[in-house]
């Protein structure tokens, strides 16, 4: 098994729904976690705070700084991700896609790197 990071991406001003289709998709979403746990594939989910509540740690020069806002200004940031434990990549796809209907909003899928991954491998990916 090998598990995958799936991001959930929402609109830097928030996903474009109305209170009642916000609550509906909280349903799904919930609904879509108890599926995932039951077929023993959820690790962890967590939907996260909006980006401007976010604070970055950078080295610059040798020197630590510490700036509020998000890393970088973007039209879309992660507003949630689940970990998923599985067999493949089509596996977190078919998760994914469910993901995307309960959420309303794009699903990323990366899959984590294996622990025994070499140096040679990291820089060949880069390529």
């Amino acid at each position: 098994m090998s598990q995958y990071l799936l991001s959930v991406w929402h609109p830097s001003t928030g996903p474009d729904l109305s209170a009642e289709q916000m609550q509906q998709s909280f349903a799904d979403v919930g609904a879509l976690n108890d599926k995932m746990q039951a077929a023993g594939v959820w690790v962890f989910a967590n939907g996260l705070r909006n980006p401007d509540s976010a604070t970055v740690v950078r080295v610059s020069g040798g020197d630590i700084l510490v700036t509020d806002g998000p890393y970088i200004e973007t039209k879309e940031s992660i507003g949630g991700f689940w970990v998923l434990d599985c067999p493949n990549l089509d596996a977190a796809l078919d998760w994914a896609k469910q993901a995307t209907v309960a959420c309303r909003v794009p699903v990323e899928v990366r899959p984590f790197q294996p622990d025994d991954i070499t140096i040679e491998e990291i820089l060949a990916d880069a390529d």
